[in-house]
């Protein structure tokens, strides 16, 4: 029992301290978003990276950097509608 303990409270650390590693209430919207931005900040801190997928995409490295810095904004698109809001938005009509 103990034991099980012991790994649910190093799990809920691990979700503290890491954003992306989710949680119980996390949707696919913010998962996504988080894969998205991670994958983003990979390819652009990491110079010889960052050129193979300029080299891959046969545009300058300087207008891939920016581009990938753009998309990190909203990568996976505007967040979806939440049910508070369009309970709140029936409400007032």
């Amino acid at each position: 029992m103990a034991d099980k303990l012991r790994t649910q409270q190093e799990l809920e650390r691990l979700q503290a301290k890491y954003i992306g590693t989710g949680h119980p209430d996390t949707t696919s919207w913010e998962w996504k978003t988080n894969i998205y931005r991670d994958t983003y900040s990979s390819i652009v801190g990491h110079p010889p990276l960052l050129e193979y997928t300029a080299l891959a995409m046969n545009e300058p490295v300087a207008k891939v950097r920016a581009e990938m810095i753009r998309k990190m904004i909203q990568p996976a698109g505007p967040p979806p509608a939440r049910e508070e809001d369009t309970i709140m938005g029936n409400q007032q009509s």
